[in-house]
């Protein structure tokens, strides 16, 4: 009886010796390439604080919706960050597309029609789009502590490319080209979504520094795959508050 317990107590420590060795041979998510992390808390420290340095300023936005190329509306908001940190936006001018004589007139209203149609799938992707851009700290860090963060070889002097999927939905992707010498992203590049993966939705963004100030997002094209449909903003004409 003394063997039988002797045999099954040394059996079990065997077994818990066994499972720590698994359990430490498997590293917590946030356990990645010392690389990334620097990369990662680098880019977080530029955002964090081009945020709080933006708040400072208002610009004009200039919105662009093209169906299959063709422009449907284009108008101009003057913008600036309202106290939740969201930008407010107040429409300053609204130039539809205009055409003349009888068949000008009976394309009006196709396009009337169109735009109609269209008018809440651009909302939908604009919406989906203020989702990745401009990049958020916080939506950063978890995809990194969730090891869903790389580094990309395709970035050129100077700079850098992160890779992270899983940002916002499942199975998405997004490429940030940062300036490490600048401390300040040059690009944004997403492959998602709508409801469903078959919708695709591509956006890019290209950021400038302001004069004598942050870094901004100067121009963004969020392309609404399936309905040919695409919106396109140019900022501009930065002024300090």
């Amino acid at each position: 009886m003394q063997d039988l317990r002797t045999r099954t107590a040394r059996l079990a420590a065997i077994a818990a010796v066994g499972i720590a060795a698994i359990v430490t041979a498997v590293p917590p998510a946030s356990a990645q390439n010392p690389k990334v992390e620097e990369k990662v808390a680098a880019l977080k420290q530029s955002i964090a604080a081009n945020k709080q340095a933006i708040a400072q300023y208002g610009w004009q936005e200039v919105e662009t919706i093209s169906v299959k190329s063709e422009v449907k509306d284009t108008k101009t908001y003057q913008v600036q960050m309202g106290p939740n940190g969201q930008p407010q936006k107040t429409e300053v001018g609204n130039e539809p597309a205009q055409q003349g004589g009888r068949e000008g007139r009976l394309k009006k209203r196709v396009v009337t029609h169109v735009t109609d149609e269209y008018q809440q799938y651009g909302q939908q992707i604009a919406a989906l789009a203020k989702q990745y851009n401009p990049p958020s700290a916080q939506k950063l860090e978890a995809a990194y502590k969730q090891g869903n963060v790389s580094l990309d070889s395709g970035g050129g002097a100077g700079t850098v490319s992160l890779v992270i999927k899983n940002y916002v939905k499942p199975n998405d992707s997004m490429t940030l080209v940062f300036n490490e010498a600048g401390k300040a992203i040059e690009s944004v590049r997403v492959a998602t979504y709508l409801s469903d993966p078959s919708d695709a939705v591509t956006i890019a963004a290209q950021f400038a520094k302001i004069p004598g100030g942050p870094n901004h997002v100067a121009s963004t094209l969020v392309n609404g795959v399936s309905k040919q449909l695409t919106v396109a903003t140019q900022n501009s004409n930065y002024q300090h508050k």
